[in-house]
């Protein structure tokens, strides 16, 4: 009788991987491509690379499966000029034996909800640069000799494989003139800060969370609907919570220069970003002061914001650890100065969303 026979799922959609989708997650049964990898995670999130053909997980486990490409992005470093772009040619890494987690492995575990599109990517990718040009990270210069060139190649690159787990094959120069609208870009630019200038004043974050789904082009990123509060702060949480001690780790393997000042501060940052990540694992509930009693919707927006100044400084984080890898002696000095700035701002948002409500300042006379 129909009424009884169970229904089959329907098998996921896979025919985008290697064009305008690098990963796609599956379910048990499934069949992934034969170009493709699969990625397993178990429940506490560790990955082990199988090959393709059909999915079969144990309870618990989910499974990714991903095409390493070769990909194209075009990317606008200069938000001011966005006429002139980088077109870049990358591929996903194949396993490091020498690593127990691949990073891009990390990377789809807690950054992606089940898709990553090549458009979504891109515009992480995108949003990372242009941050790490304005803090002077990188150096693009308009007339750029080859040895600075070569140095801000070598930047990205360090950025990338760390960032993401992918590796640069080429990066050039394009003129995107024909292919965006300089007009457009400017209204939508001032729609997305009338809409962060809306949300904020109810205590809501917009920007940041919405990487994954914006549009594919240049310049292309429209406003989309803000997400809920809770949502924001517990996709913060579970990415401090699985990416800080693979952060700690790869800190603690660099080659230090030599001195002891040098020694103490880098382990200073290690036990820093060690207590963060029990903070991280002990944190309240969002919508609790206490266990009995709830927590006022204004007083989770405030929490809610301070867990994603904490999530800030976990990308500032990473993106320095790609320049301690490239960095010469004489540089850790400045860098470590930075490691302590973002440390501050770790540690700051993370006490403040421990927090149930907000300190009150008594009016001096």
């Amino acid at each position: 009788m129909d009424f009884f026979t169970r229904r089959r799922q329907q098998a996921a959609d896979t025919g985008g991987l290697g064009v305008n989708l690098i990963a796609l997650r599956l379910d048990d049964g499934d069949v992934a491509p034969a170009d493709c990898t699969v990625v397993v995670f178990n429940a506490a999130g560790h990955a082990r690379r199988v090959a393709p053909g059909k999915v079969a997980c144990e309870q618990g486990e989910s499974a990714f499966c991903f095409h390493p490409g070769p990909y194209t992005i075009d990317l606008i470093p200069f938000a001011a000029a966005p006429e002139w772009g980088l077109r870049l040619r990358f591929v996903v890494d194949a396993s490091n034996p020498r690593v127990s987690q691949q990073r891009f492995d990390l990377y789809l575990y807690s950054e992606t909800s089940g898709r990553l599109p090549l458009s979504g990517f891109g515009a992480s990718v995108e949003a990372a640069l242009q941050a790490e040009l304005a803090q002077g990270a990188l150096d693009l210069p308009p007339c750029t000799a080859l040895d600075e060139w070569h140095a801000f190649r070598a930047g990205l690159n360090q950025l990338m494989y760390t960032r993401y787990g992918v590796t640069v094959d080429d990066c050039v120069p394009v003129d995107l003139g024909e292919q965006i609208d300089f007009a457009d870009i400017m209204i939508a630019r001032a729609t997305r800060a009338a809409e962060a200038e809306r949300h904020a004043a109810v205590g809501m974050h917009t920007l940041d969370e919405q990487a994954a789904d914006l549009p594919s082009g240049p310049g292309a990123m429209s406003p989309l609907p803000p997400q809920p509060t809770s949502q924001n702060d517990a996709q913060a949480l579970r990415r401090l919570f699985l990416e800080l001690p693979a952060l700690s780790r790869e800190l603690r393997l660099l080659q230090l220069p030599q001195g002891l000042p040098i020694f103490e501060q880098h382990q200073a940052m290690l036990l820093r970003l060690g207590m963060a990540s029990l903070n991280v694992t002990t944190m309240p509930a969002l919508a609790w002061a206490a266990p009995d009693q709830p927590l006022g919707e204004e007083d989770q927006h405030r929490r809610s914001r301070h867990t994603l100044v904490a999530r800030d400084a976990l990308d500032e984080a990473w993106s320095l650890l790609a320049r301690f890898q490239l960095a010469a002696d004489d540089q850790w000095p400045q860098l470590l100065d930075q490691a302590d700035r973002i440390c501050a701002n770790l540690e700051t948002g993370l006490s403040l969303r421990r927090a149930p409500h907000a300190e009150r300042l008594e009016p001096s006379l």
